[in-house]
């Protein structure tokens, strides 16, 4: 609909010329409709995969503002390696029908997300003078096991999303998807993050 609206508006301008500004007018359409159709999926059951990939990778960045909470009020560090790196291998060993480097690539990229927001969650909150939180989350409890349905869920699309990168305009299009099912807080630095490594154009 953007495209077309693009479009129209567009061609709207050449409308009042010559013959000579209504070819031009029209070359215009066919090459900006044309660039509209490359970043679009062939097929709509391509499209409905990416946007369930992308939906899922909002519901896991849904969770970073809970683990920030949480960390929040016990002190402990937003950033882990040794830790990170240990569930990282453990969930790319889970993920079997998946090119292991596209794995670890594609979950980087979420446990990176997740800390770019619980890093900025943690600078507002300091520039707030934020207390302690009353309503907190249990990390074991109550968070560990939203991420554990998540993760096989991720896993289980991404096997139908790998193949599909290699379609000309497929990352640009995840990209401009992102963009309307991802959130956008902190200016959208979690979503980038979100997205890198993994998707390329």
């Amino acid at each position: 609909m953007l495209c077309f609206d693009l479009s129209l508006k567009e061609s709207m301008k050449f409308s009042k010329t010559p013959s000579l500004g209504k070819f031009l007018a029209s070359l215009f359409l066919l090459f900006l409709l044309a660039g509209c159709q490359s970043m679009a999926p062939a097929r709509a059951a391509d499209a409905a995969q990416v946007d369930h990939l992308l939906t899922l990778i909002d519901q896991r960045l849904a969770v970073a503002p809970m683990v920030a909470k949480a960390k929040w009020n016990s002190g402990g560090a937003i950033n882990d390696p040794p830790r990170e790196q240990l569930i990282l291998d453990a969930v790319v060993a889970q993920a079997k029908g998946l090119d292991p480097v596209f794995a670890r690539r594609f979950f980087q990229a979420q446990f990176d997300a997740s800390k770019a927001m619980q890093l900025g969650l943690h600078a507002q909150w300091r520039q707030q003078g934020k207390g302690r939180f009353d309503d907190a989350p249990d990390l074991g409890r109550d968070v560990r096991p939203v991420l554990d349905q998540l993760t096989p869920a991720l896993i289980a699309v991404l096997e139908k999303i790998q193949p599909m990168l290699a379609q000309p305009g497929m990352p640009a299009y995840i990209a401009m998807r992102s963009k309307v099912l991802v959130r956008g807080d902190l200016d959208g630095e979690p979503r980038r993050a979100a997205l890198q490594g993994w998707l390329k154009d």
